[in-house]
């Protein structure tokens, strides 16, 4: 797809230059709106205005929403006061406060300076909400309904007010102090006789979040319960605001690029990789490199601890780089899978036993399986003695038994104390298992070998 986009900006651009612009718009207006995004941000930077204003209001509105913030900001630059109250206008209120928190501060103030009086409160209420909680991802635009109400003036107010709700296919229904009593759908209203009311067809068992609760965990709870959009209310369960799907995937992708990034020993960044300068790439990057360079040092004075063991013993050299990689990989196995079933809620801190247990038996079976391997390459083809090649296997055995339950405790560690699973990923638990693989290797060389 990123192939059928780059070609169709090339096109666009021809024509763009060739002032064809009636076919340009025609052409554009057969992309979904978050296609046409991908071709403005493509194109040229100074074109992207021009381009912009070709499209008809409401989908140049959907378009911008779907643009990087870079050049979100290069449009709005562009922009006479008027283009930017007509956009802001078509903007859901979760979109705009988006859009807001990636601006610098001169454009946050124009953007805000230019939103309706009764928008603009909304706005800064939502941003005064904790960060990453649910109250800075939900919307304020939502089908809200009485109980008296029924199936037929339900559908009179969806035709009147629906055109500016991001969804009208939930409906909340709340008493007069707007405190949540009940949810319907739309097939539960059509379904029903004219005249039923919604006290009547509403479900008052209701799976709602308040506003500091975390924005992680109310897309999960999205997923978890089929939802297309979970409620948001207070601490006096006033309903103020609904998070919709398509917010908590964005949260959910957010998140996972997150991890991802820690888990490859790199300083999350909010910007697309080709869109990050080497500077910042640089400084993302070197704070953790320099961490476990100099972490890595213990491994360095362990060898060098027994540098006269390994003079004596020459062949034990050859076989350290297996030894630490097969640790490192083994603990990064166990690491990876830890860090993912905590990020689903699949293993809690009372879960440390038996995953402990478990990896403990794994890590048995995986060494003793590596160890016999390993002993009949060294035997038949590295052609050492056999109590050298004792030592090594045994060594393999207990290293990836540390490694497993290193790997399968540290990251639970981890979240218990508050830090982000994902810290606890391959880089650090390579480095930890390293040094104690080494420390293994030579206590046991020493006791065999008599070192």
């Amino acid at each position: 797809m990123i192939t059928d986009i780059r070609q169709a900006a090339e096109k666009i651009e021809e024509l763009l230059n060739e002032k064809r612009y009636r076919e340009l718009r025609s052409i554009m207006c057969d992309y979904e709106p978050v296609d046409a995004a991908g071709i403005l941000d493509e194109i040229s930077e100074e074109k992207i205005p021009l381009l912009f204003r070709i499209l008809p209001k409401e989908f140049a509105a959907e378009c911008f929403v779907e643009l990087d913030s870079d050049h979100q900001e290069i449009l709005i630059s562009a922009f006479s006061d008027t283009e930017l109250n007509e956009v802001i206008d078509e903007l859901f209120v979760d979109d705009t406060v988006d859009l807001i928190e990636e601006m610098p501060a001169n454009v946050v103030k124009r953007i805000l300076s230019h939103a309706e009086p009764e928008k603009r409160m909304i706005i800064n209420q939502i941003l005064d909400y904790p960060k990453n909680s649910a109250g800075t991802i939900m919307t304020t635009e939502f089908v809200e309904l009485k109980a008296s109400m029924t199936a037929e003036d339900v559908f009179k107010n969806i035709k009147r007010t629906g055109v500016d709700k991001e969804t009208i296919y939930t409906c909340y229904v709340t008493d007069e102090s707007r405190r949540l009593i009940g949810v319907i759908t739309v097939k539960d209203i059509i379904t029903a006789d004219d005249d039923a009311t919604v006290g009547d067809l509403m479900e008052t068992q209701i799976i709602r979040v308040i506003t500091a609760e975390d924005k992680e965990i109310v897309a999960k709870m999205l997923s978890k319960y089929d939802l297309l959009a979970i409620p948001v209310v207070d601490n006096e369960n006033r309903l103020v605001g609904i998070v919709t799907y398509d917010d908590a995937m964005d949260v959910m992708e957010r998140e996972d690029t997150e991890d991802i990034e820690i888990m490859a020993a790199i300083t999350p960044t909010d910007h697309p990789y080709l869109q990050t300068g080497v500077v910042e790439t640089w400084i993302k990057r070197i704070p953790w490199l320099l961490l476990l360079m100099v972490s890595a040092t213990f491994t360095s004075k362990i060898l060098q601890h027994f540098e006269n063991a390994l003079a004596a013993q020459t062949a034990l050299i050859a076989f350290i780089p297996m030894l630490m990689d097969t640790g490192g990989n083994a603990g990064g196995q166990v690491s990876v899978t830890i860090i993912r079933g905590l990020s689903l809620g699949e293993i809690e801190m009372r879960d440390v036993f038996r995953v402990l247990w478990k990896e403990f038996r794994v890590a048995l079976f995986c060494g003793v399986t590596l160890a016999v391997v390993n002993f009949g390459k060294m035997a038949l083809i590295d052609d050492v003695g056999i109590a050298t090649a004792a030592v090594v296997c045994t060594t393999l055995v207990v290293t990836v038994m540390i490694a497993k339950l290193i790997g399968g405790s540290l990251p639970i560690l981890a979240k218990r104390i508050g830090f982000d699973p994902a810290v606890m990923a391959s880089p650090f638990i390579t480095t930890i298992v390293d040094a104690l693989s080494l420390m293994v290797y030579f206590k046991i060389a020493s006791v065999v070998l008599g070192l």
